[in-house]
């Protein structure tokens, strides 16, 4: 399928532009800080750049080389559907999560629930104030979990931020129950080491185990810092939430000294992250097997024991990755996805200064058997169509697209879009849709775009960070076979075993 003539027409014009370069120099040779969390608590940041990225941004839209400030183009095999803005909500959009004929979506302020029995026209069905970045999100069966990554002033939903260094902040998991859709009650809160910036569902029959993802960002948390080289884990009983409770701390980079064990990052790595803990957790249930980002490092591990998970590989890239950011398997299990999020999803990184293979994702064949299995890398992949340096952009959030025989993922790139590749071939990926807006400014950097785009039951679900909840709509002979593949459940961090 020929893609529109915008995106070689982009590459062309501003892959020859070193503009750039002088706003990436300081951001591609720091160190940890490189890699900073994703937005906070604040809304959208907002940076000014340089006259000569201004003009360049102004100059490519006059020319038509990228969209008009907030244009929408696609690829001609993606229709979009619709877009809901945000609505009570004002915090910055995040995380996505799906169950029978609903959506669930993340937000700093909250979260949203919507009806999407009908994908043209999606229909809130409530909206809930409970304050506490990143609010992550994912459901099983009548539980939703939420994660809380900020110091918040306690537990309840009417807490406010204060400092972290009060002894009375609060961060952790917050549980609710969602057998109502149009009431959500609040049902448990657990506290968690480090808070929790992700969360990871392992579920069975009487319980759910919940993998805190977590890690110290820098000295302005003394009450999280390294070495916190593990994750919590939470035992939640489906009859008995209120009695949810972390039942271990695995540490899965041992090691001596105040650090720790993980990629100590700069100034040994320059560029890297130091490891201080994990960003996200994907687990694919069906082979007893999860994917660790955690910073500095990509692990893989064994949760045949959920409550007692063991690393069995672990491999660092300290030459293009700066920080280890999220993971997808392919559904045979014996490739895994990892995506690097250089400049923390603030920077923009998808333009000629920074090159194809940094913020981009990174395939890694997993090869052997049981514990000896080991991650072997393959290749790069980055999105081929260059951004202005008013857009961030980086490699973020993506599922599977269910093909029987090909290994197709669908994935957010922030104001890069959406975008829709094949990794079928591990060493030669290549992009066979997109759907994107033009810059939300072209003064400055104003943090927007996608954070979550996810497949489920026919469409891709997009959860935009400014824009609000977009609807899309596959017309491909490539990933036509997936219409046919239907889910109750969808948490992306917890793959299902699509073809079962």
């Amino acid at each position: 399928m020929t893609l529109l003539n915008i995106s070689r027409t982009r590459r062309r014009r501003l892959g020859v532009a070193a503009t750039a370069a002088g706003l990436l120099a300081a951001l591609l040779t720091a160190g940890p800080a490189a890699a900073t969390p994703d937005p906070g608590d604040a809304p959208a940041a907002e940076k000014k750049v340089s006259r000569s990225a201004q003009a360049e941004a102004k100059e490519a839209i006059a020319g038509g080389d990228i969209p008009a400030q907030d244009e929408v183009v696609h690829s001609d095999n993606i229709e979009h559907l619709t877009n809901i803005p945000k609505d009570v909500l004002p915090g910055t959009n995040s995380d996505l999560a799906f169950q029978g004929r609903y959506a669930f979506a993340g937000n700093y302020d909250g979260f949203r629930i919507f009806d999407i029995s009908n994908p043209k026209k999606p229909k809130t069905v409530s909206q809930v104030l409970c304050p506490g970045s990143q609010n992550d999100i994912s459901v099983s069966g009548n539980l939703l979990f939420l994660s809380t990554d900020s110091s918040r002033s306690d537990d309840s939903c009417n807490s406010t931020t204060q400092p972290a260094t009060e002894k009375s902040s609060w961060e952790g998991m917050k549980v609710f129950d969602i057998s109502d859709k149009r009431n959500p009650k609040y049902v448990a809160a657990v506290e968690t080491a480090c808070g929790s910036h992700t969360h990871t569902l392992v579920p069975e029959r009487k319980n759910v185990y919940v993998y805190v993802s977590s890690y110290s960002p820098s000295a302005a948390f003394p009450d999280c810092q390294p070495p916190h080289d593990g994750i919590s884990v939470i035992k939640v009983p489906r009859k008995a939430p209120q009695k949810a409770a972390v039942v271990n701390f695995p540490v899965l980079f041992p090691g001596e000294g105040a650090d720790g064990g993980g990629n100590p990052g700069a100034p040994t790595n320059p560029g890297v992250s130091k490891t201080t803990g994990c960003h996200d957790i994907t687990v694919l249930p069906s082979e007893d097997l999860a994917a660790g980002a955690c910073m500095g490092d990509g692990i893989l591990f064994s949760i045949k024991d959920p409550e007692h998970p063991k690393v069995i590989d672990r491999v660092q890239d300290n030459v293009n990755f700066a920080f280890w950011h999220s993971a997808t398997f392919n559904q045979k299990a014996n490739k895994v996805v990892f995506t690097d999020e250089l400049g923390g999803g603030g920077a923009a990184t998808c333009n000629a200064a920074t090159g194809p293979d940094r913020g981009a994702d990174g395939i890694y064949d997993i090869v052997g058997k049981g514990d000896k299995r080991k991650l072997v890398f393959r290749s790069y992949f980055k999105i081929p169509r260059h951004q202005a340096d008013t857009e961030n952009c980086v490699a973020h959030n993506g599922s599977l697209i269910p093909v029987k025989g090909k290994d197709l993922m669908v994935q957010a790139w922030y104001q890069g879009g959406v975008s829709v590749w094949d990794f079928t071939d591990s060493a030669r990926p290549k992009e066979i849709a997109y759907f994107e807006r033009g810059p939300l400014s072209t003064e400055s950097l104003v943090t927007g775009g996608s954070w979550s785009a996810y497949y489920y039951n026919g469409h891709i679900y997009s959860n935009d960070i400014a824009k609000g909840f977009d609807v899309l709509k596959l017309d491909d002979r490539r990933t036509d076979p997936a219409k046919k593949v239907r889910l109750d459940e969808l948490n992306v961090q917890t793959q299902p075993d699509y073809f079962d």
